[in-house]
Order: C-alpha cells, then structure tokens, then sequence
C-alpha cells in the first residue's frame, strides 16, 4: 500500500520556523492536507474537530508537551489509534524508552531531510 498523500497530517510545535520546515518537506513529499498547532492543548483541540492521519509532534513545548500530547492521545477512545511520529533535538535514550512506552509509532532526530521524514512516514502509514 502506498502512502496516502491526501490523509490529514497534524504538525504540532511551538516554534513556528519548524512548523513552517515541516510543512515544507511534507509538500514536496506530496501532502497537502497539513494542519498545525502550537502547542499540545491546541494539538489536542484541533484532533476532537478533525481525524488526522498521522500527527508529528515536537517534544519540548510550553504548556503541554509532545510526550504529555502522546500520552493523551493514548488514553483517549477515539484517538488512541491515530499514527505519531515524536521530533526532538535530544536523542536521549530515556526519553526514546519513554516514548516507545507511551506509544509512540517512531522517533525522528532535528535535524533531518525530507528523505528522513519521508521514511518514517512510510514506516508508520506506509505498506
């Protein structure tokens, strides 16, 4: 199965310049349908009006962060299943343990391409 580039992608950062990279790789990868918050509540908000198809999300954020956002998305019935690929600039290994503990579907250390994203993409949504 081929990626699906017309499935809603959630892109969730507090820092907009990184919203705006994210946005831009996923458009040359073809997706069009890309939606952003600035921080987990928003995240949060924006995932009760809207199915998305996969959400990339920041790590550190003010007030809620990505590992708090995945960890609500996890426990709640209606979007538990939604694919979530975390970002950070850390690649600590607690903080991938943790992650991988709270659900997270993979992992992607800034910076990286749109080669880099492309297969995690694949990896999560992909055949």
């Amino acid at each position: 199965m081929a990626l699906d580039l017309s499935m809603p992608i959630l892109v969730v950062d507090d820092y907009q310049t990184m919203v705006r990279i994210i946005r831009n790789l996923l458009k040359q990868l073809g997706f069009e349908e890309v939606d952003d918050a600035s921080d987990g509540t928003a995240a949060l908000a924006r995932m009760k009006g809207r199915k998305y198809g996969l959400v990339i999300s920041d790590w550190n954020m003010e007030p809620m962060t990505g590992y708090e956002l995945l960890r609500h998305v996890r426990a709640d019935e209606g979007l538990r299943t939604t694919p979530f690929i975390m970002v950070t600039a850390e690649s600590k290994t607690e903080n991938v343990i943790a992650a991988k503990k709270a659900g997270v579907n993979n992992y992607i250390v800034k910076p990286f391409n749109a080669a880099t994203l492309k297969s995690k993409i694949e990896a999560v949504c992909g055949s």
